[in-house]
């Protein structure tokens, strides 16, 4: 039968897990070959093993709930509970010795993430969300106070959504532009302050999925500029659908930054 939430233990199984694997990716940086895959994005044979490890991982910890990911079956699970997964995100700055990716895991429950963790192996550090219960990055709360504190004048982009540019020639952009080459660290960075906005022109589902919990619970604003990830199907294949969205810190800097997510989409 699934639950609604997770116990502590089931809680305590998912960071041991992300612990091992983080472990090994760490292990791996810097010292591995990546292969193209048929999109054109690059692949290791640590995203493989990753994948297959949380994949098995989750199984044992909450049995009966599917399991969406990244690098295995990518079409959305059946069951009422189910698991959004990205093994690692940030393959080509991984690939390429850039020292910044993720390990996404995401819970979702009757179609929106419910218990989420991020995992920065380079950095030691865990963000962890669940909903209505708040965020924690390693075990120290993060609040709406510690964003504002940030005092952050940066807005993130993708590396697809620098176009936005290119469509207003003639408008100064209305920030200091960061890259991260992380699409779930790039919207992050908006909910703990280190941006006070993000733009991505391409996210999967499996990119942006604990990111949109952190950025419910700390009370940033999301626009989706096309689809919306809330109205998914049972069965529904997401290989080649993209979710472009603006997060903001506040409703007023989405205002602000809203012409140039609506720039992004236009044909």
């Amino acid at each position: 039968m699934v639950t609604s939430v997770l116990s502590s233990d089931q809680l305590s199984a998912i960071h041991q897990l992300l612990d091992r694997i983080a472990e090994r990716q760490r292990s791996d940086f810097g010292n591995i070959v990546s292969d193209v895959k048929p999109d054109g994005t690059l692949i290791t044979a640590c995203d493989r093993w990753s994948d297959a490890e949380l994949v098995k991982g989750l199984a044992l910890i909450a049995p009966g709930e599917g399991v969406l990911s990244e690098e295995g079956s990518q079409r959305v699970p059946q069951t009422r509970a189910y698991w959004v997964v990205d093994p690692l995100d940030g393959t080509t700055n991984f690939a390429t010795g850039i020292p910044v990716w993720a390990i996404s895991v995401a819970r979702f429950v009757d179609g929106r993430p419910s218990e989420v963790f991020l995992d920065v192996p380079a950095l030691g550090q865990r963000i962890v969300a669940l909903r209505g219960r708040g965020v924690m990055r390693n075990e120290q709360a993060l609040t709406t106070a510690t964003r504002q504190h940030a005092n952050s004048a940066c807005v993130s982009l993708c590396s697809r959504s620098i176009r936005v540019l290119q469509r207003k020639p003639n408008q100064p952009f209305p920030g200091k532009i960061r890259l991260f080459g992380v699409a779930s660290l790039n919207l992050v960075s908006v909910a703990i302050g280190q941006t006070i906005a993000a733009l991505e022109a391409t996210p999967k589902i499996w990119d942006l999925a604990a990111a949109w919990l952190v950025l419910d619970e700390l009370g940033c604003p999301i626009r989706w500029l096309d689809i919306d990830p809330a109205e998914l199907s049972p069965g529904q294949d997401l290989s080649q659908t993209s979710f472009p969205m603006l997060a903001a810190g506040s409703w007023s800097e989405l205002a602000r930054l809203l012409p140039w997510g609506e720039a992004l989409i236009q044909p």
